[in-house]
């Protein structure tokens, strides 16, 4: 960390502020970002998905066979997990993935998965393991872009979910690949960090994803801009009815040509300029790691809160969020379900990944079976056996084999 102090300290405070606006509170200038409906209507379905994930891995945490938790312990966690009108009220919401039941002996209500939630829990499952030699060159490029490639375990812990990181990466990564990781003793008790052992073997895959699309770019027959101008331009798309004023434009053409240090580049000290050039050289660092950080996900998107743990470690001296909103045409910032998050916008069409990868796939399914509701029930409240959900939304015939 000793290194980021050092950068950030031989900028002027002037510096700080590198894209001018009116002034207003935090606050106001996200209420004040240009909505797009498309990443709306997503984070409005992924806002109750993020509580049943939360209730399913409580659920898959238990001891008891089949894995199950009382109703009377999701109560207490009411608040905690935003079940509004308590867990038993949320939980029949969703009666293709919970099942309540009466325990026999503790003749308490409990909840399980549905054979249904479970299949999906194991495809999941399966696409991380299948996954796993690309899962550890996402965290090498991760400990890559931090200043002393090193990180925090605890921030880590933070993204495992996004970074497609089985459930016991301390374990199947880390211990599995001793010559690419070491685990190191932080200076507080129960401090813990990760280090990036070998810098060498992976170094010719340390290629930021912005350069995949600067290479398609050129190639294309039917490109209009200047090749040597796209060395350093990133991918915009702008949410639809934003307003783009000419003094805007010219000033995402200069900002676009504007060189700057890679995510995965040395960032020496005596070659930080305190001018307005080397502090906007900086901020564009900073969106060229945060766009990385992104790419690297499995669904291209990650709570606000959460990068901004790596922050610091990433010699990043600004708001996160802000840079975000500063850059409304590579990222979206959406405010549903009381959390910040923030989608790659290019990554993202019509509401879907266009590239989709095994890990992303299962959890669509799974976000199915949150919009399918309590759709497919018979009169009695019970499964139809002959429904299942399609991607996206509805549902079709499915035999009882693949019912479980």
């Amino acid at each position: 960390m000793a290194m980021a102090t050092q950068i950030f300290k031989k900028l002027s405070p002037a510096g700080a502020i590198i894209l001018h606006r009116t002034k207003t509170t935090s606050a106001e200038y996200v209420a004040s970002r240009a909505r797009d409906p498309t990443f709306e209507k997503l984070m409005e379905k992924y806002k109750n998905l993020v509580k049943v994930i939360s209730i399913q891995d409580l659920i898959l945490s238990s001891n008891s066979t089949p894995p199950s938790v009382s109703l009377d312990f999701l109560n207490r966690l009411s608040q905690s997990l935003h079940l509004n009108r308590g867990a038993a009220a949320f939980l029949r919401n969703y009666p293709h993935i919970f099942h309540i039941f009466n325990d026999p002996v503790k003749l308490h209500p409990f909840c399980t998965l549905t054979p249904a939630a479970l299949k999906i829990v194991r495809q999941e499952s399966e696409a991380i393991n299948n996954s796993l030699p690309l899962t550890v060159t996402r965290l090498v490029k991760l400990l890559s872009m931090s200043l002393t490639k090193k990180l925090p375990l605890r921030a880590i812990f933070k993204v495992w979910r996004e970074f497609g990181l089985p459930d016991d990466f301390e374990d199947s990564v880390i211990a599995s690949n001793p010559e690419i990781f070491l685990l190191q003793d932080g200076n507080e008790p129960n401090t813990h960090f990760l280090v990036l052992n070998d810098c060498e073997t992976f170094k010719d895959c340390l290629v930021p994803a912005v350069e995949n699309w600067r290479v398609l770019e050129c190639c294309k027959q039917d490109c209009v801009v200047d090749r040597t101008a796209l060395e350093y331009n990133f991918k915009h798309g702008f949410p639809p009815g934003m307003r783009l004023r000419q003094n805007f434009k010219a000033k995402v053409k200069e900002w676009q040509r504007l060189p700057y240090i890679g995510p995965y580049d040395e960032m020496r000290v005596e070659k930080i300029s305190s001018s307005k050039s080397g502090v906007m050289k900086l901020e564009k660092r900073a969106v060229g790691i945060v766009h990385e950080f992104l790419s690297l996900t499995v669904e291209k998107m990650v709570e606000v809160e959460k990068i901004s743990h790596f922050r610091k470690w990433f010699g990043i001296d600004l708001n996160v969020r802000d840079l975000f909103l500063d850059h409304p045409g590579m990222f979206y910032l959406s405010t549903k379900g009381k959390m910040h998050t923030v989608f790659l916008r290019e990554a993202y069409e019509r509401g879907c990944l266009i590239e989709p990868n095994p890990v992303y796939e299962a959890r669509r399914k799974l976000l199915d079976l949150v919009l399918l509701g309590r759709r497919g029930l018979d009169r009695g409240g019970d499964i139809l056996k002959n429904v299942d959900l399609i991607e996206g939304n509805g549902v079709q015939e499915m035999s009882n084999d693949d019912i479980g």
